[in-house]
């Protein structure tokens, strides 16, 4: 017995639609002969003539058009499910990139992430990493990348895409004597105990976050760590500690407790970047980049990103 395929019945019901063999075979792409083939095909199948064709007029014999109205209802609900089907799985199929982060996301990343999923069809599943392990996570395989603070010199990663340089600014108890000026002198850090992230980051990581000595030589303190930047400001409001930080983070974590102090003579500014495993640069790591890119580059200066 042979099957009726799904095909023939698209063609007649378009056929139906168009009573004319040359604009049926213009809307399903064929050639005319092919639509001529499958409504014999359907016609033997079913026995019976479905359509009266001479070189005037096409029309639907009787039982053609019954046989229309009946099977119309069916093509269109299996067609329903079809598209149905295929759309859950494209959704199922979306790709998804696993991105770490210090602190937090601001408007040009997360901008940058909705154009991604939009332009890319590419998702972002965020996940906050501890502040003294920058690059274990994607070092593991367990991040596709993470948005972190700079330098990076681990053999096996890339920096895939540079933020902006952000001033570093002092995080002091508001009542602490340093709170009172308008900047603080950078050989005044020698008086204070920095806190410094604790983790498996490397030495150079470390030293980049909490200077060992003023430029003048004058030892710093740094005898408490802290896993995350809020713990952190929770620190320097009781006082006892004192806290580097970028200027994004600091425009955003306003408290009474704590003020944040430019640094006179510190030098060293604050920079963040999209590190991923070079051996894992899938085009979706690119695309993200760029749009970082673009964003950024019609950020108000100063630039902000996460701290």
């Amino acid at each position: 017995m042979n099957p009726v395929h799904v095909q023939q019945i698209e063609c007649l019901l378009t056929l139906a639609d168009e009573l004319h063999f040359g604009r049926t075979a213009e809307r399903l792409g064929c050639s005319q002969s092919r639509v001529s083939q499958l409504v014999a095909a359907l016609e033997r199948r079913l026995g019976v003539r479905l359509v009266d064709r001479t070189s005037r007029r096409v029309a639907l014999t009787r039982f053609g058009g019954q046989f229309v109205d009946e099977v119309r209802p069916a093509y269109e609900t299996l067609t329903a499910v079809i598209a149905g089907a295929h759309e859950r799985a494209r959704r199922a199929a979306l790709r998804e990139l696993r991105v770490g982060f210090h602190g937090s996301v601001y408007e040009e990343v997360t901008e940058a992430f909705r154009r991604l999923r939009a332009e890319h069809e590419v998702g972002i599943a965020l996940s906050e990493i501890p502040l003294g392990s920058p690059f274990s996570a994607v070092l593991g395989g367990e991040l596709d990348a993470v948005i972190v603070e700079l330098p990076m010199r681990e053999p096996r990663l890339t920096v895939g895409y540079r933020f902006p340089p952000q001033d570093r600014l002092l995080a002091v108890a508001s009542w602490h004597p340093l709170a009172r000026a308008d900047t603080a002198p950078v050989e005044a850090l020698a008086d204070l105990d920095l806190l410094h992230p604790t983790g498996d980051a490397p030495d150079y990581w470390r030293a980049a976050r909490v200077p060992s000595a003023t430029p003048a030589g004058a030892p710093i303190r740094s005898t408490t760590g802290i896993s995350t930047v809020q713990e952190g400001l929770a620190l320097v409001a009781a006082g006892e500690h004192a806290l580097l930080v970028c200027r994004p983070l600091a425009d955003r974590a306003t408290r009474g407790d704590v003020r944040y102090l430019p640094v006179a003579g510190l030098g060293e500014a604050s920079q963040l970047g999209l590190v991923w495993r070079t051996d894992r640069a899938v085009p979706a790591l690119r695309a993200l980049a760029a749009l970082l890119d673009e964003e950024f580059a019609g950020a108000p200066a100063p630039a902000r990103a996460s701290g």
